[in-house]
């Protein structure tokens, strides 16, 4: 049976205090109003920051700190090789920056070892 609550929110249409529950959701009798009172979760910002803290942001520009080895090549990319226009991405093993190094193409890099130019 539908209850009419005194704890129960105003609505958030009309303001009308009456206000009563219909299975999980709540409704306004005034406008018909039907929401759920269930609080949404916010999906949080990932904050990429470079080595030293500092945060970084979709278009910087950073510098590798230390020798990377790169998988199927001889070649390694060498400290203080700047890596212009980055894209912060959803971590992927840990990589969680996407970009194009000069003479080794498209790849992913980790947060840790770059420092925003």
């Amino acid at each position: 049976m539908d209850r009419v609550n005194d704890t129960l929110p105003p609505c958030p249409e009309c303001s009308s205090d009456l206000t009563y529950e219909m299975g999980a959701l709540l409704v306004c009798p005034l406008c018909a109003h039907e929401w759920s009172d269930e609080p949404v979760e916010e999906e949080q910002e990932v904050v990429v920051t470079d080595a030293f803290g500092t945060v970084l942001a979709d278009g910087d520009t950073v510098s590798i700190i230390k020798d990377l080895k790169v998988k199927g090549q001889s070649l390694s990319i060498k400290v203080g090789t700047k890596v212009r226009n980055i894209r912060v991405v959803d971590p992927v093993d840990g990589h969680d920056i996407d970009c194009k190094v000069d003479g080794f193409g498209f790849m992913q890099l980790k947060s840790s070892v770059v420092k925003k130019v």
